[in-house]
């Protein structure tokens, strides 16, 4: 079948091609999509992205030429020289990409109430919780569901003993202690560094939310590649930090006791500090295990190095790729990593090294390299993510997925996952900056949340959820970093 374009001159001197009629594709493509069963729920939650590739699907791709939907033409491309060139594959993604920000951010402020399910709301839920049809996990996880949805985003003013140190400069990383009373800071600097800070969460219930931040301007200089709060002395008593290497100073492992980083920090001194020289780390994970005490691990280029703090006794275990994530099992001794590769393994730590990788347990596989894990509180299930996009769930016991979580993105990105057992969430920053919330036990989309600022690679969000912001008496919601802003989306 022949296709016939009319050319016509375009704005600025380009050719413009009318796009073929396609009204019976369209048809057929709607008779696809009528039979094809989808979760009920509102727009609201459904992924931005996703539904842009559903609606350019219908247009096929000419190659040197780009669709406009709104004026219904195909436009040239121009050509790549050395000079400015407004019309690239690259530039045109980008302002679909905003405009679909901006209008969902005022799709956000005008709905005040949404709903995730079809017939699900708190009249409901209060009447099948009284009648007996509901235990009182799944009100409690319904419940959470419902104020995910009413969520309304509030910029938080944030203080600093210093006052031309706060908000000056960009947040790349934000971890919450065990109890989610602080959140512990890395930013980005202008020369190239990363400044480090501890903010606590206390104010976060005043009507005008306000926190203060702490930094201590002696460990500065060094990039983050992955950190994680420590429990040497007392819970939480430290943060682990792997920093890069700077020209021909090495990398290291840095444990830094969080008292450096508070009002009452003079009488520290940096000698404090316990470092390890290594080679460049991409994850690190602290031990809880008391049959392991003291102990944390850094996952290498093709090793894991697992060392003791207080013994300096250090083991080494070779594997055939990069590790980029890791997570210490508490129940048991047991220490499960992420690889390039797409493998996830387990080691014993109690064994000593052996030649080979018969140490290797228990082995799962992705399709892309994995870069968030997450073992849930029983640890019989591990969630996993990867660079493909794809969140899994996996059964550790039959070393089978159970469940897919849909709608994530990313392309090369070492992005975390945040999961949530006793409000049944799980939230995961996408690298197309969209925080996304799904339900645990189903794996339901429940909401999709934009960015405030627009669409970078040097401005992906960091985030935190919990039921308890700001400790045991603390409020619900969830804290976003993004550029030199901090915003709690605040339960209503």
């Amino acid at each position: 079948m022949k296709r016939c374009y009319r050319r016509g001159k375009g704005k600025h001197g380009r050719r413009a091609a009318v796009a073929p009629n396609h009204n019976n594709r369209t048809v057929r493509l709607e008779q696809e999509e009528s039979q094809t069963p989808v979760h009920a729920g509102p727009s609201s939650s459904e992924d931005p992205s996703s539904s842009s590739l559903t609606q350019n699907s219908v247009v096929p791709e000419l190659p040197g030429f780009y669709y406009d939907a709104d004026k219904n033409r195909y436009f040239r491309l121009l050509p790549g020289h050395n000079n400015y060139n407004p019309l690239t594959k690259e530039s045109i993604q980008y302002k679909a990409m905003e405009c679909k920000r901006l209008k969902l951010l005022e799709e956000e402020l005008k709905q005040k109430k949404k709903t995730t399910r079809a017939g699900l709301n708190s009249s409901m839920l209060l009447q099948k919780r009284q009648l007996g049809l509901l235990s009182s996990t799944s009100y409690c996880r319904l419940v959470h569901e419902l104020k995910v949805n009413c969520m309304h985003r509030r910029k938080i003013e944030i203080h600093s003993p210093d006052s031309s140190v706060a908000g000056t400069n960009n947040f790349k990383i934000i971890v919450a202690d065990a109890a989610c009373e602080r959140i512990f800071t890395v930013n980005d600097v202008e020369h190239g560094g990363c400044k480090y800070g501890i903010i606590n969460l206390s104010g976060l219930g005043k009507e005008s939310p306000t926190v203060e931040m702490y930094d201590n301007l002696y460990f500065t200089n060094r990039k983050v590649n992955s950190m994680c709060w420590a429990s040497l002395t007392h819970p939480d008593s430290h943060v682990l930090l792997c920093l890069m290497g700077i020209a021909e100073t090495p990398g290291c492992a840095s444990l830094l006791p969080a008292s450096l980083f508070s009002s009452s920090n003079s009488g520290d001194r940096p000698g404090m500090l316990c470092s390890f020289k290594i080679s460049t780390a991409w994850s690190c994970a602290w031990c809880l295990n008391p049959q392991i005490n003291a102990c944390f691990s850094t996952g290498l280029t093709r090793r894991v190095l697992v060392a003791n703090v207080v013994t300096g006794r250090q083991q080494s275990f070779r594997t055939s790729s990069d590790v980029l994530a890791q997570q210490f099992a508490t129940q048991t001794p047991v220490l499960y990593n992420g690889c390039r590769s797409g493998e996830i393994f387990s080691i014993d730590v109690r064994q000593r090294n052996r030649k080979g990788q018969s140490w290797k347990a228990i082995q799962l596989f992705h399709d892309s390299a994995v870069t968030s894990i997450r073992l849930l509180e029983a640890e019989h299930y591990l969630m996993a993510s990867d660079m493909a996009g794809k969140i899994k769930l996996w059964d550790l016991r039959t070393t089978k997925c159970v469940k897919q979580y849909k709608g994530h993105h990313n392309e090369y990105a070492i992005l975390p996952l945040h999961v949530n057992e006793e409000e049944g969430l799980l939230t995961a920053v996408g690298q197309d900056c969209y925080t996304r919330i799904w339900s645990l036990q189903d794996a339901h989309l429940l909401r999709t949340i934009p960015s405030p600022h627009p669409s970078s690679k040097d401005a992906i969000p960091s985030v935190v959820f919990s039921s308890r912001l700001g400790g045991r008496q603390g409020v619900p919601g969830l804290l976003m970093a993004v550029k030199q802003d901090l915003y709690h989306f605040s339960y209503d």
